[in-house]
């Protein structure tokens, strides 16, 4: 499991956009996702806008 970090400005992360209600700029960064953090799990189209991201097509089932 990995650690948990926050990489980047996390003044534009989707947990701190969610804090203070920015609901509008949540759904323009998250239409067509191809990431996800691995702190909470949360989706966006693009690392910048999570914590810990791991890009989808990374992702694997344990014990493969």
């Amino acid at each position: 499991m990995t650690d948990r970090q926050c990489n980047g400005e996390h003044g534009i992360h989707i947990c701190e956009l969610s804090r203070q209600g920015k609901h509008v700029e949540i759904k323009e960064v998250t239409s067509y996702p191809k990431f996800m953090c691995m702190n909470c799990g949360r989706v966006a189209n693009s690392g910048n806008n999570l914590c810990n991201p791991r890009a989808l097509d990374d992702i694997r089932p344990s014990g493969t």
